[in-house]
């Protein structure tokens, strides 16, 4: 119960904090996910529906690595800016229990973004969706990867460092990930660097829950992904305890 009781305080705080930016970042992740599903389609020049169903799974995949890797980073930077990440540390709580109720927090933000991103694609363009059962644990494990990996690299890095490293990766990810294009398009030596990387095995498991008639995700992109969840979280738990 006093864990309970404790979750329950420090989500209040953390959400009560960052009231007045959550409706922002809401829109902003509706604006990302329907400029891709839509804007992305005159890039193209393309009615295919191959392309389409790309674009359409590719959205949802791209909303949640821009909250783990470039939101939440901001956030953390400004909250060490502030002084407020020291604040948060002298509460007499679990560590844990402010991962976890922070991740709760942002995966309310996304949760908009991603179901208004596929309810538009559906109803404009008709990829072909083939949802199944497994999206809800894909959208968890994709969100906690994503969140975990920003966590880390934002209590590791100093306020500058890690909001210069999560613009880089927003920009990567959205040129040079496939994961609003076949992998098939990169040269052979950056196909092998995704194959270990995590936005490949996001963008994998994301489709396959989406549209699983026409992709499928290996259990090798569910074990990438866990390992590097488990490796961003245990990394910022260590961190966040260490004096």
């Amino acid at each position: 119960m006093t864990t309970f009781n404790d979750f329950k305080y420090v989500f209040q705080m953390q959400f009560n904090k960052n009231f007045g930016y959550l409706p922002y970042y809401v829109i902003l992740q509706i604006i990302i996910s329907l400029g891709i599903v839509i804007g992305f389609t005159y890039l193209i020049g393309s009615s295919d529906t191959e392309a389409i169903l790309f674009l359409a799974t590719g959205a949802p995949t791209l909303v949640l690595i821009i909250t783990g890797i470039v939101l939440l980073p901001q956030q953390i930077a400004t909250s060490k800016t502030e002084g407020y990440h020291q604040f948060l540390r002298t509460w007499p709580v679990n560590r844990c229990i402010i991962l976890v109720a922070d991740t709760l927090i942002w995966l309310i933000v996304v949760i908009p973004g991603i179901v208004i991103s596929i309810l538009v694609a559906h109803f404009m363009f008709y990829p072909g969706y083939d949802v199944t059962w497994t999206l809800v644990p894909a959208l968890l494990l994709t969100a906690f990867t994503s969140i975990g990996i920003g966590y880390g690299f934002s209590y590791l890095l100093p306020p500058q460092l890690s909001m210069a490293l999560s613009n880089v990766l927003a920009f990567g990810s959205l040129m040079f990930a496939p994961i609003n294009f076949p992998m098939e398009r990169l040269p052979a030596w950056l196909q092998n660097v995704h194959d270990f990387l995590l936005l490949y095995s996001m963008a994998e498991v994301m489709r396959d829950a989406l549209a699983t008639s026409t992709f499928a995700a290996s259990t090798g992109n569910y074990v990438n992904l866990a390992v590097w969840g488990i490796v961003g979280f245990c990394g910022t738990i260590v961190l966040i305890n260490k004096k």
